[in-house]
């Protein structure tokens, strides 16, 4: 793209499988990392949200290969991998951005409603991690999981998901020390509040959003983009020493304490 900071073919070559791949901030990591010279596999449990952002991979020039899976079915999840493989020949890149999210105080939050989001973000990211392990063994790859800030401090109505990021930064720093010596890389990225994505126009209504932008010491939220440059930053040869980093995206919001509640 021309109006990107980065060389269009700095991830030429590779191949790259993308949960949650069909909307949101994952879905523009996707279509960045595919006009970056990645050939993109893409999966969600919603094939609607797949054929969308297949074509509009395609359309960009890129390639792209969707399938539908559920993370939190590892069986599911091994023959998205193994699809994948048939199809492409290997897997280089692994990016873990399934995730589900609601608000909801703790005291009206069900064990099914907690159970739920801690089975995608946590336990998805651990069976998609697994799954691909072998892969990423023979190509020397990688990994990159989307986790969040708000379990940094403490977020009001978000107990479910501060506990199921927490997991998944736990699960990017325990694998980058195991599977280091099977040089593969593993990082994250933990995004502040990202005005474009759908899920920040429905859970953040528009008085609060004046109101924490103020506490962003950049003075902006967030936007897919910003992820994207992060994620292409973190999966190319520029980063080839960067192993067990969560990269903060967020302005330096949680820094000064300030959360979405």
């Amino acid at each position: 793209m021309s109006d990107s900071v980065f060389s269009k073919d700095i991830l030429q070559g590779k191949v790259a499988f993308v949960t949650g791949g069909g909307t949101g901030i994952t879905g523009g990591v996707a279509r960045a990392m595919a006009e970056h010279g990645a050939r993109i596999a893409i999966t969600s449990r919603k094939e609607e949200n797949l054929a969308a952002m297949k074509k509009l991979i395609e359309d960009g020039g890129g390639e792209c290969f969707a399938v539908a899976a559920d993370v939190r079915d590892f069986e599911a999840v091994q023959n998205a991998i193994s699809k994948t493989v048939e199809h492409f020949g290997k897997i280089d890149i692994v990016v873990n951005g399934a995730a589900g999210n609601f608000l909801c105080a703790a005291e009206q939050l069900s064990p099914n409603g907690f159970g739920t989001v801690i089975d995608i973000d946590t336990k998805g990211t651990f069976n998609v991690c697994r799954a691909a392990f072998e892969e990423l063994k023979k190509s020397k790859g990688q990994i990159l999981n989307i986790s969040a800030t708000l379990h940094y401090l403490a977020t009001p109505m978000q107990i479910h998901v501060s506990a199921a990021k927490a997991g998944v930064d736990a699960i990017t720093r325990n694998l980058s020390v195991e599977w280091g010596r099977h040089g593969i890389r593993v990082n994250g990225i933990a995004p502040g509040p990202i005005e474009d994505t759908e899920g920040m126009k429905r859970l953040l209504p528009e008085p609060l959003k004046e109101k924490i932008t103020k506490k962003i010491p950049v003075g902006r939220f967030g936007r897919i983009k910003d992820i994207e440059n992060a994620a292409l930053f973190l999966t190319s040869d520029a980063a080839n020493y960067v192993n067990g980093v969560t990269l903060v995206v967020d302005g330096g919001q949680w820094l000064l304490g300030t959360s979405l509640g």
